[in-house]
């Protein structure tokens, strides 16, 4: 798995573009997918952030999607859409929990919310990076480009 860092250096058209369009509203924002085992997949939405080159998100502790990063780990992560700029980015791969206290203190300073102490700070690591593009709305279908990290040799 890869890093937002990672993605950045290899592409970084690509990673400019994903987070534009994850932070188009002023914050990081998305849908996160999550699984479990065989249950059908959980959407979540969520802030997400970059934050030291990597890509992350504050979740309750208690909640679904902290079982099913914990326990499983796959994600996706989609930002929304804008019917008027119809752009779309997603990005997959594996979440885990981050213990690093310098870095929660950096993501918290980032965050746009108090994420206090019953919050787990998840690094979501990158698999594969999706960019769709669209002039507008009319335009289809979309015109992509992707990233996947190298294969470890």
């Amino acid at each position: 798995m890869a890093t937002w860092n990672d993605l950045a250096t290899a592409d970084p058209d690509l990673a400019d573009a994903g987070r534009r369009l994850l932070t188009r509203s002023g914050i990081g924002e998305g849908l996160l997918a999550t699984v479990r085992g065989d249950a059908p997949p959980r959407i979540h939405p969520v802030y997400a952030e970059v934050v030291d080159g990597r890509l992350l998100t504050f979740v309750i502790e208690a909640s679904a999607k902290a079982a099913d990063l914990a326990t499983d780990g796959r994600y996706a992560l989609h930002t929304h859409v804008d019917p008027a700029a119809p752009d779309e980015f997603t990005v997959r791969g594996r979440g885990h929990q981050v213990t690093d206290p310098d870095l929660r203190r950096k993501a918290l300073a980032a965050w746009a919310f108090d994420a206090g102490d019953g919050y787990r700070l998840v690094e979501l690591d990158i698999d594969s990076a999706l960019l769709g593009r669209r002039p507008t709305a009319d335009d289809w279908p979309p015109v992509y480009s992707s990233w996947r990290p190298a294969e470890p040799a």
